[in-house]
């Protein structure tokens, strides 16, 4: 633990290279599960189709999905005899962002559509008799529910960045490359090298709570 330490005061260079990656890796994953994920449950939520209740429970069954799964079925889908092998994607950051967005997408829509099924479901026709245009009523629902959206991203983002399997699988783990906090604890507790494991380990606990004390922070305001 104190060699640990000394290498968070010294910062190493190494340790901190492989914060940012995982920071940026993580972020634009759970970036664009919101930008698909949120529309996807808002409709869900709000819309009456044939099968929504199966949409429903294969969103919720994603939910749940294990990381190494849908690592997998990425590597299948990149690797150089699958279906994309041609773009070359496979072990590399990009691949990874792929996995994690497939990883937090399921969760972002679960999410959104509880809380917008929590609101009055008679809303968006008050909105409309009050003059309300399509993207105001939008907006107005998203503020409603915002307590939730922001739940939605703290479980996005906390999924992406605690995992290991799909990062590993379909990233490689490449030093100075694609090893991100996850990857970088187990390949140095393999090694031995338990003070730089425990300095990892570190990082990615004070990176998750400084990002989620800071949702928190915007979520209880908002209640407030």
């Amino acid at each position: 633990m104190g060699d640990a330490v000394r290498l968070l005061l010294n910062a190493d260079a190494e340790l901190f290279g492989i914060v940012a990656r995982t920071l940026v890796i993580s972020s634009v994953a759970t970036l664009l599960a919101m930008l698909v994920g949120i529309p996807i449950g808002y409709a869900l939520a709000r819309g009456r189709f044939r099968g929504r209740t199966m949409v429903l429970s294969a969103v919720n069954t994603g939910m749940g999905m294990p990381p190494i799964v849908i690592g997998l079925l990425v590597w299948l889908l990149l690797s150089r005899s699958g279906p994309f092998g041609s773009l070359g994607l496979i072990y590399t950051r990009e691949a990874m962002v792929l996995a994690q967005f497939l990883i937090a997408t399921p969760l972002v829509v679960g999410f959104t559509a509880a809380s917008i099924q929590s609101l009055p479901p008679e809303l968006p026709d008050l909105l409309y008799s009050l003059g309300a245009g399509r993207l105001r009523r939008l907006w107005i629902i998203a503020g409603e529910a915002q307590l939730g959206l922001l739940a939605a991203i703290m479980a996005g983002f906390g999924a992406v960045i605690s995992e290991v399997g799909a990062s590993m699988t379909v990233g490689g783990n490449l030093r100075g490359s694609t090893r991100v906090l996850t990857t970088a604890i187990v390949t140095e507790t393999g090694r031995g090298n338990l003070s730089f494991a425990l300095a990892l380990g570190v990082m990615l606990l004070a990176l998750a709570f400084a990002v989620n004390i800071l949702l928190t922070r915007i979520q209880q305001r908002q209640r407030g």
